[in-house]
């Protein structure tokens, strides 16, 4: 046995004493996933900017393939391919508001991650646990294929594929497959596959739990296997023009990149392509005839093929947009699966807000009027009306309102006036209304980045693991 199957082993084990009620054994899982000469096969790699603070330190870790940005320190840990994007954490004199309260920073806040299982992963925002303003942390957590961990500390916990975990604290739980939580904090809670659960405390909550069968078709995952179904088949048929880029150290794009607009040269970009400017365009996403309007901005693991996005729109962490044409400020939550075709397009209009985790695979052309929220599974017009309503009608919403799987209870005009709210927030970070040097955000901050590489021991008892690191200003 080498070092990195004892480091899988000794992660399992941490993993396992914290989910030890109910008794779940993360190894079936983990072992056998990513075969071990993987881990030789690619370099890790870290941004410098004159925009972020940086410091990055390495130890005892398989970071294979993986990416780094902002302060971040990671040990005793197995990263294959996972983003750990720290460009908002927060600074040294900030002041974190939370309940009414007002907390200075005494320091740059840090990601740490230790003793953790990191697996295509997106690692992206700021913790907002005011009981660790400063460090946003993942530990004793086994997180499997494409889920997102956004600005949400976790410990001792299981994150199914393409789930996400967004600005909640976890601690010793179970994140089901392709669910999505954002609750503010969970303890000992068992998230079932396929739950979009939104809960603002009193204020508002929102519910959608999707059938079995479609889980079953789009992603699912069977203990001793790697994750199976249509959206694994659909990123797994276009890896190859990743490892492409990733075979280059450096490459000149073909595209055009007007003035405020960063594209990350660990992009694919296909066919006839357009970018207009003040667009955010982030590492490992692809871009196929796409046209991205002003202050649009296209996040990791992102796909837009055959599109176009009309201006300042936000298609977050792991969004897909197939044969689309999608009107002004339309935000395309987390992992969501929007796929049209030649023949039966997706119109979206403008200002509508598809929830994160959204499946729309159609059987005939649609178009989605504007200023509608719309969530779940979704084929045809049919469904469309069991699936969405008018942000204006949602906002009248005082107590209860339920269709098929939806069940929304609180204050409709709160929950909308959030989610409006938060968009214009991503917007604003991003750049999307920079103006002659003013408003700028991370389309302009991320322009200029050096990228700089390094690799793991290639042979012998330590093949796969990576030379302990720590590099300072």
């Amino acid at each position: 046995m080498n070092e990195l199957e004892r480091l899988i082993g000794r992660i399992v084990d941490r993993v396992n004493v914290n989910l030890r009620e109910p008794a779940f054994n993360v190894g079936p899982y983990v072992l056998g996933t990513i075969p071990l000469d993987q881990f030789a096969k690619f370099y890790a790699f870290y941004g410098l900017t004159d925009q972020h603070p940086f410091h990055f330190q390495f130890c005892n870790s398989a970071l294979a393939g993986s990416y780094f940005l902002g302060k971040c320190s990671v040990d005793h840990s197995v990263l294959y391919k996972t983003d750990v994007r720290g460009d908002e954490l927060k600074k040294k004199g900030d002041v974190f508001a939370s309940h009414g309260m007002k907390i200075p920073l005494h320091d740059d806040e840090m990601i740490r991650i230790k003793d953790s299982w990191l697996i295509k992963n997106l690692v992206h925002n700021n913790s907002h646990d005011p009981e660790s303003p400063e460090e946003f942390s993942i530990k004793n957590t086994v997180s499997m294929h494409y889920a997102n961990i956004h600005g949400a500390p976790v410990e001792g916990c299981f994150i199914g594929p393409y789930a996400t975990v967004d600005l909640t604290t976890l601690r010793n739980c179970i994140v089901g497959t392709y669910s999505y939580v954002q609750t503010g904090e969970l303890v000992h809670r068992h998230v079932v596959a396929g739950r979009i659960w939104v809960r603002a405390g009193d204020v508002f909550e929102f519910n959608y739990q999707y059938p079995a069968e479609v889980l079953e078709r789009y992603v699912h995952l069977v203990q001793g296997k790697r994750p199976e179904g249509e959206m694994i088949d659909f990123v797994e048929s276009r890896k190859q023009d990743f490892e492409r880029l990733f075979q280059e150290f450096k490459s000149e794009s073909a595209t055009t990149i007007p003035a405020g607009t960063a594209l990350s040269r660990y992009t694919v970009v296909k066919g006839e392509t357009e970018i207009g400017e003040n667009v955010l365009v982030a590492q490992r996403a692809y871009l196929e005839n796409a046209k991205l309007g002003r202050g649009a901005n296209v996040q990791e693991n992102c796909y837009i093929i055959n599109s176009q996005l009309e201006g300042f729109n936000v298609t977050a962490h792991g969004g897909k947009i197939i044969h689309a044409r999608m009107g002004k400020k339309i935000f395309v939550g987390f992992n969501s699966f929007l796929r049209g075709t030649a023949a039966n397009s997706l119109k979206v209009g403008d200002e509508c807000i598809v929830m994160p985790h959204t499946i729309i695979d159609l059987e005939e052309p649609l178009e989605i009027p504007p200023r509608h929220l719309v969530w779940g599974y979704i084929r045809n017009r049919r469904e469309l009306e069991g699936h969405s309503i008018a942000l204006q009608k949602l906002s009248r919403v005082k107590n209860l309102v339920e269709l098929g799987s939806m069940r929304f209870e609180g204050s409709g005009k709160e929950c909308v006036k959030a989610l409006q709210h938060r968009i214009e927030h991503i917007l604003e970070e991003n750049g999307a209304f920079f103006e002659k040097n003013v408003k700028k955000g991370h389309a302009q901050k991320n322009q200029n980045i050096s990228y700089n590489i390094f690799q793991p021991h290639p042979e012998g008892p330590l093949k796969g693991i990576y030379p302990c690191m720590d590099i300072r200003p």
